[in-house]
């Protein structure tokens, strides 16, 4: 599909896009590895909210969990995979290409 000027629109990640989700992605993007509480003190999110999201970027395999113990505390700790990493810079690519031109 094209427009009339021969142009192809331009093709956004959906599953990044979503606000929650993308905080999550930028967050992971410039730290080696955060825990759960960080993201969650970080993006406002709730923890059913950001437990949702994070499966969702987990079953894409933009993420990888680790669950683990602190003492006898739960603790999960998120990390971007490569292929995260490539598909947000991906993403922000393509967001940059659709504010070409566009000025003030």
């Amino acid at each position: 599909m094209s427009s009339e000027d021969g142009r192809q629109p331009i093709e956004i990640n959906k599953l990044i896009h979503e606000p929650g989700r993308l905080q999550i992605m930028t967050k992971l993007y410039v730290v080696e590895e955060a825990d759960f509480i960080f993201l969650m003190r970080q993006t406002g999110l709730t923890w059913g909210n950001l437990s949702s999201h994070i499966s969702k970027l987990e079953d894409e395999g933009y993420i990888e969990v680790r669950k683990e113990f602190l003492g006898k505390k739960p603790h999960t700790v998120l990390k971007m995979t490569p292929g995260g990493r490539k598909a947000l810079e991906e993403y922000r690519a393509a967001i940059n290409k659709i504010f070409e031109g566009v000025s003030d």
